[in-house]
């Protein structure tokens, strides 16, 4: 028997950044389409403005830092950050929204540290909680989306809604409050989400969980980390759901907002998060307490942004208290 003999190198490496980023583009586009299905065309504009402007300033920073922009834009890093950002914000939101909220995350949550692989913070969670905190009223701009296709106004319409923006009888009209504002509000919708709320806010987060479960068997992220914030979240809001009093049950957590997007594809950054073993499961199950905490006590409808950016702040020392040392003596 003759076995086939193949020359070296005999152990390759694997998927360099531009390859990971690519998959993490192709996996968000199942979300992305159910999304736009059920908020409208505007989604696909802010997704162009983000793009747009994450490239042109990824190139203009570097430019400036006399770096060959061609090397730094073939990663694809930036359009990860800029599609991610476009997604959390509202279809009729002015398109300066989007674009103000990119130029923060890639100059401030990125380059501010040095560049991609030196951020401390996920550049877009970065973006878009400056877009919460500086345009309060323009991140509420959401459909209600009962029905897929069921939009309040026609593609033109929307699509001159953000460039140009409906004056504010016409948005009160067209636009509503999310589950989560809902819940803000103390009227959560009872039973399950998709009943109650309209199967727009269950059908994208599904896709995105299974884009996400998608980079887990290609091996680009780390179960552990949406293993831990899905299971803390479950828990406490199964313990919430059992107190006396008015509560969603745990699938409408788990379902709404950005938990899903945010378990697979913002808090396993490879850049921001915990890298130890253990450590990730404490990083992943941080982020799960915290933003249920906030949603359920804070001033905002959704903690998963502010949860991921605190836990990116403690992931060096989650890494510190778990990492393994070598015995001494």
């Amino acid at each position: 028997m003759e076995f086939s003999r193949r020359s070296s190198p005999h152990q390759v490496g694997g998927p360099g950044v531009a390859a990971i980023m690519r998959q993490v583009l192709y996996a968000l586009v199942p979300g992305t389409l159910a999304l736009a299905w059920f908020q409208g065309v505007g989604v696909f504009v802010h997704l162009a403005v983000a793009l747009v402007t994450a490239v042109a300033v990824e190139a203009a920073v570097q430019w400036l830092r006399r770096r060959p922009a061609t090397a730094a834009l073939s990663d694809h890093s930036v359009l990860v950050t800029g599609w991610i950002l476009a997604l959390a914000v509202p279809p009729l939101a002015p398109w300066w929204v989007t674009a103000s909220a990119t130029l923060f995350a890639v100059l401030f949550g990125k380059h501010l540290y040095g560049g991609l692989g030196f951020n401390p913070f996920n550049p877009a969670m970065v973006g878009y909680v400056m877009a919460l905190i500086a345009f309060p009223r323009e991140m509420t701009f959401w459909f209600p989306a009962a029905a897929p296709g069921d939009w309040p106004v026609g593609a033109w319409e929307a699509v001159r809604g953000v460039l140009v923006g409906l004056d504010a009888p016409t948005l009160d009209a067209l636009t509503g409050a999310t589950p989560l504002d809902l819940l803000h509000t103390g009227a959560p919708p009872g039973g399950a989400l998709a009943v109650e709320s309209g199967p727009g806010w269950m059908v994208a987060p599904l896709l995105f969980l299974a884009g996400g479960l998608w980079l887990l068997r290609c091996r680009l992220i780390d179960f552990r980390i949406p293993a831990g914030m899905l299971g803390a979240m479950a828990l406490l809001a199964t313990l919430l759901w059992l107190l006396p009093g008015e509560q969603p049950d745990p699938l409408f957590h788990l379902l709404a907002g950005g938990t899903l997007l945010g378990a697979f594809f913002v808090a396993t950054d490879p850049v921001s998060a915990a890298t130890t073993a253990r450590g990730r499961w404490v990083y992943g199950a941080g982020i799960g307490a915290l933003a249920l905490l906030i949603r359920e006590f804070g001033g905002y409808p959704d903690g998963v942004a502010f949860a991921v950016l605190l836990m990116n702040g403690a992931a060096p020392f989650i890494d510190y208290c778990f990492r393994p040392r070598r015995a001494t003596g």
